[in-house]
Formats: C-alpha cells, sequence, structure tokens
C-alpha cells in the first residue's frame, strides 16, 4: 500500500467509499450520497490548499482516502485544518486509516497549518481511537450538535497541533 495525492480518475472510488460511509451512519452527518462528478471536481479544485489523499494498494485498488479542508474563512485561523478520513469497508482494521492520518499529518505540516481538528462521533470508536494513535488530544463533547435521521448526535472534538519545528 502506498498513500499518494487522489487524480481525476480516482474520483469513482473516492465517491464509493465515501458513499459507504453515509449509509452506514457511522462517521458522517451527510445523508445525499456523493456522485463520480462531485468528487472529480472537488479533487481537481482541492489540491493546492486542501489536499485529498488516497491508500492504493499493490494492485492499484484504492483502499480509502484523507482530506484536508477549510476550517474557518477568517484569515486568523488559516492554519487550522479540519481533516477526514474514510477507508472502504472490506479494509477496516488493517491500518489504512493510520497510514492515510499520518500522510496527512505530514501533508499539513508540509502546508504550514498549525493545527488540524475534527469531530468524531462519541459512538465512533474506531474514529477516536485512530485520532488518538495519531496524537490528537479530546478537547470536549459537543452535545446535540446535529441531527442524524431525527436522532440528536454528539460528536467528540479532537486536535492535533503541528510543532512549529515541523513546518
Amino acid at each position: 500500500m502506498r498513500v499518494r495525492p487522489a487524480r481525476t480518475e480516482d474520483a469513482f472510488a473516492v465517491a464509493e467509499i465515501h458513499d459507504q460511509g453515509i449509509q452506514a451512519r457511522s462517521a458522517t452527518f451527510e445523508t445525499v450520497l456523493r456522485s463520480v462528478a462531485d468528487r472529480r471536481g472537488v479533487i481537481e479544485t482541492a489540491a493546492d490548499r486542501y489536499p485529498i489523499l488516497v491508500a492504493e494498494a499493490d494492485d492499484g485498488d484504492i483502499l480509502g482516502w484523507a482530506a484536508l479542508s477549510e476550517h474557518s474563512t477568517r484569515t486568523c485561523y488559516r492554519g487550522v485544518a479540519e481533516c477526514s478520513i474514510h477507508v472502504e469497508a472490506h479494509h477496516r482494521g488493517r491500518r489504512v486509516g493510520s497510514a492515510l492520518m499520518m500522510s496527512l499529518i505530514t501533508e499539513a505540516s508540509r502546508l504550514g497549518y498549525w493545527k488540524l481538528v475534527s469531530q468524531v462521533f462519541v459512538s465512533n470508536e474506531v474514529g477516536r481511537a485512530l485520532c488518538l494513535r495519531a496524537g490528537f488530544r479530546e478537547v470536549g463533547v459537543l452535545e446535540r450538535h446535529a441531527r442524524l435521521d431525527r436522532r440528536w448526535m454528539d460528536v467528540l472534538l479532537v486536535e492535533r497541533l503541528i510543532p512549529e519545528n515541523q513546518h
């Protein structure tokens, strides 16, 4: 497995993996499935400041993807990014998420970010463990953060500082 920047031809796999997460209702508030065209557009426009990375198997299959996204439009937060990790269902538990997370942290450091943040469903123990292994700290729980299928969901806010000497 290797982690590399996403290319437009990865859009189908990225959309499919994203849709698995939406359908499982275990890691995102999103409920509208993603199209290949939508994911292609994101890949084409996000590379400079908000990269998307994919984990690729030796046979070329995409095992998962990770992305940085804007935390805030305010200039003072330019060094803070949100991060997302999505792993194909059949490849979970095989360190794909860890490889993606560490590569994403390295890329964030290279781009000059000083902090990564994420929101993890309190019930998502796998996502929580991934963040803790990658050096994130739990900041607190945002109660009744949003509804998913008419049910209030709490999220755990996590952050990871990137030391000054790393960027």
